[in-house]
């Protein structure tokens, strides 16, 4: 009996968290404006006034550019920070990784308010800079627990034999650990491209007339016409994130290889 009662709760929470998502597919091929059952017939006309429409474009740009920013500073640093607290104990170690961890704990709407205020009172602009730096506070997070957990997992005696045969702890880390981490460091940078491309709410309070491609949808969601064409950019945007996902989580449980444990002592 517990059994079953387990099971169904699991399929109505399946189906409670994929039934919207499904739903925004199958209406962006309705031949009709409305949101409703039964549908009207099937058509592509719609992916053609998305792709004919040149605020969709400029908007994909900014977010191209905002996402490769944001995905490449926040690895570098959560790169740096997994070295530092995996390989080292420091006073103030604890207090470092909860530092870096606070981000995940704040509501997203006070960071975009605290980061507004402070832009203003320093008398920046608001730009994509200012949106990518946003971006860089709760993406460095995710970097960080991505690449940490694979250098928990690389033997550090392979860092210390390449030092004891006079390598540099610089081109130790550039020619050993970052070859190894290479799996980890490919996740983080798909995960959090993926995390800044589908960011809103520190996007439209740091953005100005530069609008990142979820800023777009909201503003063409009041439009009732332009519902259509607002389902087939999310069906697009809900395939390429869920694609670039699944990618960083098979590079994240990719199988190390045997030189990370114990290879090297059992060969010996």
């Amino acid at each position: 009996m517990f059994r079953m009662l387990r099971r169904g709760y699991v399929v109505a929470y399946l189906l409670l968290l994929y039934l919207p998502i499904a739903a925004i597919p199958l209406f962006s091929f309705n031949d009709s404006v409305y949101v409703a059952f039964p549908l009207r017939g099937f058509t592509l006309r719609w992916y053609t006034v998305l792709a004919s429409n040149e605020g969709l474009w400029r908007a994909l740009e900014n977010s191209l550019i905002v996402g490769s920013l944001a995905a490449a500073l926040s690895t570098v640093i959560g790169l740096l920070a997994a070295r530092a607290t995996t390989r080292y104990s420091f006073a103030g170690r604890r207090l470092a990784i909860l530092s870096l961890l606070i981000p995940l704990a704040l509501p997203t709407v006070v960071s975009a308010v605290a980061l507004l205020s402070l832009f203003s009172l320093s008398g920046i602009p608001l730009s994509l800079a200012t949106i990518a730096c946003g971006h860089l506070l709760i993406c460095t997070p995710f970097a960080y627990g991505v690449i940490a957990s694979r250098l928990e997992g690389l033997n550090a005696d392979l860092e210390l034999a390449s030092m004891d045969l006079g390598e540099p702890p610089l081109w130790t880390f550039l020619r050993v650990t970052a070859p190894l981490a290479m799996p980890g460091i490919l996740s983080s940078l798909l995960l959090t491209f993926t995390i800044s491309f589908d960011e809103f709410i520190l996007a439209f309070f740091l953005s100005s007339n530069s609008p990142t491609l979820p800023v777009f949808m909201w503003s063409q969601m009041r439009f009732p016409d332009r519902l259509p064409m607002v389902l087939c950019l999310a069906t697009v945007l809900i395939l390429a994130s869920a694609f670039l996902i699944i990618c960083a989580e098979l590079l994240r449980t990719r199988e190390k290889p045997a030189m990370i444990g114990g290879g090297l002592n059992g060969k010996a």
